[in-house]
Order: structure tokens, then sequence, then C-alpha cells
């Protein structure tokens, strides 16, 4: 039953290198493209990947996977047709790492917890080359994206807090800072302290397992379903936002937050 299966996707994974053969034969516009003119369209495709999960919708999930796979197999067509890579060598190459950073799987490593998984794995990119452990985290990241993920390669290779109390106090301690620079009133020193609050919030939330991108894109979709319940009612009431008063659309804002319970 499984290698029917197996069969059956594969012969799946087949036809879609012969849609992407024909489409970069005869399409004017799949004939255009290059990794460079590709690469804003993988972003958008990723942030849609992204909102479909945030929303648990499984069926759109299906399809932005979809979208994804189809720039993995373009990037592949274009790699084979300058000459550097086809989609043989792009599996190939996954299939060795995996392999390679899963020692405790294909080789005799024994590992307790996922959280030894991850030491591992960062210590084998190390030996694979990686000048240093946080080589691996894109520039170009979100910034409140990046700042999780350094502080997850630190952890590791050992760099990290011993409790969750720790950065907590850590916490409070860059609050006290940037209240004090705010009575200071110097601009560089406020932000400098503003950062350095958010960089220890997020350092928390990891003891407390809450992504905060995740945790802050759900409370921008909440906000944005409440204000939008406010603008509604203000219109069906036939008034403007402008014309009421703060405590007039916070009873509104109430009203919002009783029907999501």
């Amino acid at each position: 039953m499984e290698n029917t299966k197996h069969t059956k996707t594969l012969e799946s994974f087949e036809k879609l290198l012969t849609i992407m053969d024909e489409l970069r034969e005869k399409c004017p516009w799949d004939q255009k493209q290059t990794f460079e003119t590709l690469r804003h369209l993988t972003i958008e495709e990723t942030y849609e990947l992204a909102d479909a999960i945030i929303e648990n919708n499984t069926d759109e999930i299906k399809k932005e996977v979809g979208d994804i796979l189809l720039h993995i197999v373009f990037y592949a067509k274009i790699g084979s047709e300058i000459g550097k890579f086809d989609i043989k060598d792009v599996i190939d190459s996954l299939n060795e790492k995996l392999i390679r950073r899963h020692p405790h799987i294909y080789s005799d490593t024994k590992v307790e917890n996922s959280e030894q998984v991850k030491e591992n794995w960062e210590q084998i990119k190390l030996k694979e080359g990686r000048k240093s452990t946080l080589s691996g985290v894109p520039k170009t990241l979100p910034a409140l994206v990046k700042a999780y993920r350094i502080q997850d390669k630190a952890r590791g290779v050992g760099f990290d807090w011993d409790n969750a109390q720790q950065v907590w106090d850590k916490v409070e301690e860059e609050i006290m800072e940037l209240k004090t620079e705010l009575k200071q009133g110097n601009k560089d020193k406020i932000e400098q302290e503003f950062g350095d609050t958010l960089f220890a919030l997020i350092n928390y939330s990891r003891f407390i397992d809450v992504n905060p991108e995740t945790a802050l894109e759900r409370t921008n979709k909440k906000f944005i379903n409440r204000f939008q319940f406010i603008e509604q009612r203000v219109n069906e009431e036939g008034k403007s936002l402008k014309d009421m008063t703060l405590e007039e659309m916070d009873v509104i804002w109430n009203e919002a937050k009783k029907k999501e319970l």
C-alpha cells in the first residue's frame, strides 16, 4: 500500500516537472523569469503560507505549499538551463544533508531529547565550514524573526540563560533602563534601550514556549478585527470615527471583545 502511494506521488512529481518544461518552452511569461525576478514572488508566497498557517486553514496551506513547490521546481529548471544544477542535484544535496545532520538516526550518536538534536545540528554545521553559528541567519529576515533565530542558534551551542526567571529579571532591568533614558530624553539612547527591551522579551518568549512572531501576528489580526467592527458599527449609525470620543469607541471595542468569547 505504501509503495503504491509512493509510486503515485512520484508520478505526480514527474508530471509537475513535465509541466514546468512545457511552460518554460511555450509560455512568454515563464520564459522571461530569472532567479532575480522570482525572488520577490517567492517571498510573497512564503508570507501567504505563513498567513494560512496562522488562520489554521488547511486548504490554503495545501495551496500555498504547492505554490512554493512550484518555485522550487522553477529555480531548479533555471539552474539546469545555465548548467549549474537541476532538481536531482537539489534533492540529492538535501538528502545528504539530512542524513549527515541526523547522526542519531543514521549513525550511532545518542540523544535524549529535541534540544540535544538542535545542539548537534549546530555543531555539525560548524564542522561543515560555517565560520559562525549565526552566519546561517538570513540578513533580510524581519527583525523580530531574526532576533528569535539568533537567540535560538546561540542556545544551540550553550550560550543561554539557565532559567526563565533570569530572563524575566533581564526584561525588568531593560525596562528600568528604558524608563531612565525616557526621562533623559536622548533619542538615540531611548531607541537603543527600547531595542534591548524587545530583544529581552523575545528571549523570554523562548523560555515560556511562545513564538513571538506568531503571538504578535495573532494580536495584529485581533486588533484589525476589533477595529473593523468599530468602523462597521459607526458606519451603521451614520457617524464618523473622527466625530466620536475615545470613550465612545472604547464601548464598541469592548463589545467586539465580548463577541470573541
